[in-house]
């Protein structure tokens, strides 16, 4: 995809897209932690606030334009995904509930405030020299990013077309949304979340093997590719089907398998091939790389990049605020502090590529994995081992949510630097709306467990923090040769793919595969074969429309379950009145 420019005089970073995204970012940071903690997942949400954008632009202007509406739609999600570490809060509450070790500590939400807003920060201009590297040379798919910016498309397009387009976008988005919507408990469940749960009859009960009812799966497998679906696809097959069985015959677990004690094991080879590489990609890539980066010259402001030298300077300041913060509040080491930042780095670089080609970011094992080092340099100490891991996946999740906006602007001829500058005014307020609203979720609905908010990914965070309560030596050492062995399968892979990469399974899809749900997985395949299939019978309409409807797919179900829990949340606030 080539670069798209905008026609010159347009007007971009404009006082009412400003304004305009800022209040979206207020409307999507409060309402992602409750969607996080109560589905146990992020939806998509640039595609939620790209039609706010609309809204709050297209209908109150009639010289309202697409270049505008990036620019909310990248404060909504900039703001989203900083609230996406409500996560990393409710594992503080899990933790001080825990009778199996002592921990008391419990962050004020000015703390909160200034920490995840530190972080995200340090993690957006991390991700700034990266644009041209990953959007522009590697071309990574993004596929959520695909998927706003399509939406943004439709929404600002003309002529018959266009018209065609934005029917497939709004008929994909409405089935996607009815249909996830039938499958809610609150409304009686009408359509299962899953089918054929045991993959017939060779997984056990309770893996999620099967395929998930999720049109928002199918258009993500549309749009990524049938050869990182594949990949995905055997990865799943490895930990969801082949793997409990093993598993169960070394009694590495006790029958019945559960879901929580396989990804303990299938994390590590997992988490290993994705770094291995991911990195090793990168290495093979290095000149390419380096051009990117000198590419940001001071004088770069010019041609619509944010300049290395303000990079810079904003990451030893947001990277000091950070080392005070964690010093003065958490008690943690300086060169804690550092070695978690300068660890972050290699880390988010993997993780970039991993949602550039999967659409899945790999938070949870990035920030695992952080753990079990933090583990190893301060045996014992739960406040280290959280706070490091927690400065890792916010500046992990904040180098996603910037670079899928740096996916969207690459589509429709953005300035990279006004993204830029959005984000950065934008994550300070998602960070304060998660600060002060999570406590009210906390005292009103609970934390954990089967009622209230479920929060998986706090249970997984506050479960391993627990296992390494005493220190990494108690983790039995054949997970760290399945570490050992995902690393050098990931390397390998790697460097086949530089000779043989039609035949050779993406290492990137393989890792994720083996962590991420199978019924997504498998329903992902499922999506690209579709695609395939469309595009033999009839590829005009499938190059013209096949975009489109994947958006759509992506876009109701990720609309529908912000709106519903948004309600749910209305409701149940009403009650309490």
């Amino acid at each position: 995809m080539s670069e798209v420019t905008k026609p010159p005089g347009t007007r971009e970073f404009t006082p009412r897209a400003v304004g305009a995204g800022l209040i979206v970012a207020v409307i999507m940071g409060a309402a992602y932690p409750y969607i996080v903690l109560k589905l146990g997942f992020g939806p998509n949400v640039s595609v939620v606030a790209a039609f706010l954008g609309y809204v709050a632009l297209g209908l109150a202007f009639r010289n309202y334009n697409r270049w505008e509406n990036n620019i909310v739609q990248t404060a909504g999600t900039s703001a989203a995904q900083t609230a996406f570490m409500c996560i990393l809060l409710a594992a503080f509450d899990l933790l001080r509930q825990s009778k199996t070790v002592h921990f008391d500590f419990a962050p004020t939400p000015w703390q909160s405030f200034l920490w995840l807003s530190a972080a995200s920060i340090l993690g957006l201009l991390l991700a700034v020299p990266l644009r041209r590297h990953f959007i522009v040379d590697e071309q990574l798919t993004y596929a959520d990013g695909v998927a706003a910016g399509e939406t943004i498309i439709v929404l600002d397009s003309r002529g018959r077309e266009a018209r065609d387009a934005s029917m497939a976008l709004l008929l994909g988005a409405l089935i996607s949304g009815v249909v996830w919507l039938f499958e809610q408990p609150t409304l009686g469940a009408l359509i299962p979340e899953t089918l054929f749960p045991s993959f017939f009859g060779l997984a056990f009960a309770g893996m999620n093997a099967g395929f998930s009812v999720s049109l928002l799966s199918i258009g993500s497998g549309m749009i990524v590719g049938n050869r990182i679906n594949i990949s995905m696809a055997i990865g799943g097959l490895l930990s969801w089907v082949i793997g409990p069985h093993l598993l169960l015959h070394f009694g590495r677990i006790a029958a019945p398998p559960v879901r929580s004690n396989v990804i303990y094991w299938v994390m590590w080879p997992a988490t290993g091939m994705l770094i291995a590489g991911g990195l090793t990609a990168l290495f093979l890539r290095w000149s390419v790389l380096v051009r990117t980066f000198k590419s940001l010259s001071a004088d770069s402001i010019r041609g619509g990049e944010f300049p290395l030298k303000w990079v810079g300077i904003g990451v030893a300041l947001a990277a000091a605020a950070l080392v005070y913060i964690q010093r003065a509040y958490f008690g943690v080491a300086i060169w804690l502090t550092l070695l978690s930042v300068a660890m972050a780095l290699p880390l988010m670089l993997v993780g970039l590529r991993v949602l550039g080609e999967t659409n899945w970011g790999p938070i949870s094992q990035v920030s695992n994995m952080m753990q079990a080092l933090f583990a190893a340099l301060a045996p014992g100490n739960l406040m280290v081992n959280m706070g490091a891991s927690g400065t890792t996946g916010t500046i992990a999740t904040s180098s996603e949510a910037i670079m899928q906006d740096y996916k969207v602007g690459h589509m429709i001829g953005s300035t990279p630097k006004y993204l830029t500058y959005m984000q950065i005014l934008a994550a300070p307020v998602g960070a304060a709306v998660v600060a002060y609203l999570y406590p009210v979720l906390r005292a009103t609905y609970g934390v954990g467990g089967d009622g209230g908010l479920s929060a998986p990914a706090s249970v997984r965070w506050q479960g391993f923090a627990e296992l390494l309560s005493g220190g990494i030596s108690v983790l039995p050492s054949d997970r760290l040769w399945a570490f050992a062995i995902g690393c050098a399968v990931g390397i390998a892979l790697t460097l086949l793919e530089q000779r043989f990469k039609t035949w050779t399974p993406s290492p990137t899809g393989l890792g994720i595969g083996m962590v991420v749900p199978g019924s997504v997985v498998f329903t992902m395949v499922l999506g690209g074969f579709l695609q395939k299939m469309w595009e033999r019978v009839s590829p005009k309409r499938a190059e013209k429309l096949g975009i489109p409807l994947a958006s759509g797919l992506i876009a109701g179900e990720a609309i529908v379950a912000v709106v519903l829990a948004v309600i749910l949340f209305t409701l149940e606030q009403t009650k309490g009145l």
